[in-house]
């Protein structure tokens, strides 16, 4: 979805996005990270080793993620783009 969103764009245009540095080390490519730029680790998945624990924390993780595709939906009024989060979202719901 960022590569599709982005794919065509000119590096002035990420610049402007405030994506300048990330065109600069990783040109379109996806790189995984926060809002704040921290880089995505292993470290954020979370097991304790037992099946009760685990799993809230495997429901936990699964309301944060559908409660993150709602604030995106709600941040955007591209139609195709809601479409595309709305069906994570609801992939979200059904794992949950």
């Amino acid at each position: 979805m960022v590569y599709k969103l982005t794919k065509d764009a000119t590096p002035e245009q990420m610049r402007a996005a405030g994506l300048g540095d990330h065109y600069a080390g990783h040109d379109n490519a996806l790189f995984y990270q926060n809002a704040s730029g921290v880089p995505w680790s292993a470290a954020y998945i979370q097991a304790k080793g037992d099946p009760i624990a685990d799993l809230y924390e495997d429901i936990t993780a699964e309301e944060k993620a559908r409660a993150t595709y709602q604030w995106l939906i709600d941040l955007t009024d591209d139609v195709d783009l809601q479409d595309s989060l709305k069906f994570l979202r609801e992939r979200e719901i059904v794992h949950s």
